[in-house]
């Protein structure tokens, strides 16, 4: 096993399928000639060439229409959004066109791409910035959605997502892309459709998925110090949802708490938070604890800016909580 971090795992992920695979190609703002805004494309514009690793204009609509195009027509674009935040303009083009054209066509047509880019809550970016956008994806029908918080797990799905014949929305944490982990030499490939416990435990279940999977694990480490066994559970596929791994989890532990750094309406996580309470109603010992960001644009002010985001030590309050131990 090599200690790497998440870019450096990305990019091995990438320049193995392209060098596998010649109808790969990755295109979007600065990914060649600037080795990507995150260096996630570092290297491969001099290994794979300009018609294979493509610097488009700030138009990601365009872009973004162009791959759906590319992928029905045979290839496997991959899509880098220098942030999900602009990825809004490219809307039209994911959820009326990549989403239903297999739907649409009774199966003849395809689409099979990525896209991927930093999602999510960063540091001193403000409202335009730093938000969540993962409910907007796994709302829709026809995308597969993923959100992987380990280097370990980042390369195997975005494998898995570069082979898969639908359109997969790759949501990668900004303030990961330089978290170390281990990734073994040889190709494994991961599931676009399953959970994994990243921590065994058996008092509560803590829930949640991308970068907020590390603070689910130190919340889990300091309750361990008063006498609590907690396990966290990482969705890293939120469509399809996993259910089946959460459910059996929350029927060991017998309570529950989802985190989500997103929004609290309509978000993934209020809805996983409603799917355990319906279907595992008899089994909870305490209401389902939910924690998301506040419900505010988010602040320019690094203490306002880290106040309305999940933390440590609201998880650890919220399973407290269902313990009946506050």
């Amino acid at each position: 096993m090599a200690l790497i971090t998440f870019r450096e795992a990305l990019n091995q992920a990438m320049d193995e399928e392209m060098a596998r695979d010649d109808k790969v190609f990755l295109l979007g703002e600065e990914v060649a000639e600037y080795n990507g805004a995150y260096k996630v494309s570092k290297g491969l514009l001099d290994k794979y060439g300009p018609h294979r690793v493509v610097d488009t204009p700030i138009a990601e609509l365009g872009f973004t229409g162009l791959a759906v195009g590319a992928a029905t027509a045979g290839l496997r674009p991959i899509v880098e959004w220098m942030t999900f935040n602009f990825g809004l303009l490219a809307l039209d083009q994911l959820v009326n066109n990549a989403a239903k054209l297999r739907h649409m066509s009774g199966g003849q047509l395809s689409v099979p791409m990525v896209v991927r880019g930093p999602n999510g809550p960063a540091e001193y970016l403000s409202s335009q910035h730093s938000q969540s956008f993962a409910s907007y994806f796994a709302h829709i029908p026809g995308l597969k959605v993923v959100a992987p918080s380990t280097p370990y797990d980042g390369k195997g799905l975005l494998k898995s997502a570069i082979r898969d014949n639908n359109p997969v929305i790759f949501l990668e944490a900004e303030m990961m892309y330089g978290f170390q982990g281990e990734v073994p030499a040889e190709e494994y490939l991961l599931p676009l459709d399953k959970a994994d416990i990243k921590r065994e435990g058996t008092d509560v279940t803590l829930i949640t998925f991308g970068k907020p999977v590390q603070m689910a694990l130190e919340a889990a480490k300091a309750l361990e110090a008063q006498g609590v066994s907690a396990e966290v559970v990482d969705l890293i596929s939120l469509r399809p949802l996993d259910e089946v791994t959460v459910y059996q989890s929350v029927r060991k532990t017998n309570r529950a708490v989802v985190i989500d750094e997103a929004w609290p309406i309509a978000s993934v996580g209020s809805h996983l938070a409603f799917l355990i309470s319906s279907n595992c109603f008899d089994d909870l010992d305490a209401p389902v604890e939910f924690i998301a960001s506040e419900d505010v644009p988010m602040p320019y002010n690094h203490t306002l800016e880290l106040a309305v985001q999940p933390s440590v030590e609201k998880i650890v309050t919220a399973a407290k909580k269902v313990l009946y131990l506050n």
